[in-house]
């Protein structure tokens, strides 16, 4: 239990000190085009819901 705790602190003090440097240093005032991803989002959901039956069912 010990060892889950330090995870957990080591990671919460990472995201404490992650966040605001990528925040910082990230580009500003770009238009992000999302187009290109969310047309790959719903079949790789789809296939991996396919993988998960098979992988429930099969093994």
């Amino acid at each position: 239990m010990g060892t889950l705790l330090t995870i957990l602190a080591v990671l919460f003090v990472a995201l404490i000190i992650i966040v605001p440097l990528v925040e910082k240093y990230a580009p500003k005032g770009e238009d992000r085009s999302y187009g290109n991803i969310t047309r790959w989002v719903i079949p790789l959901v789809a296939l991996l819901i396919l993988l998960q039956l098979f992988r429930h069912y099969f093994m």
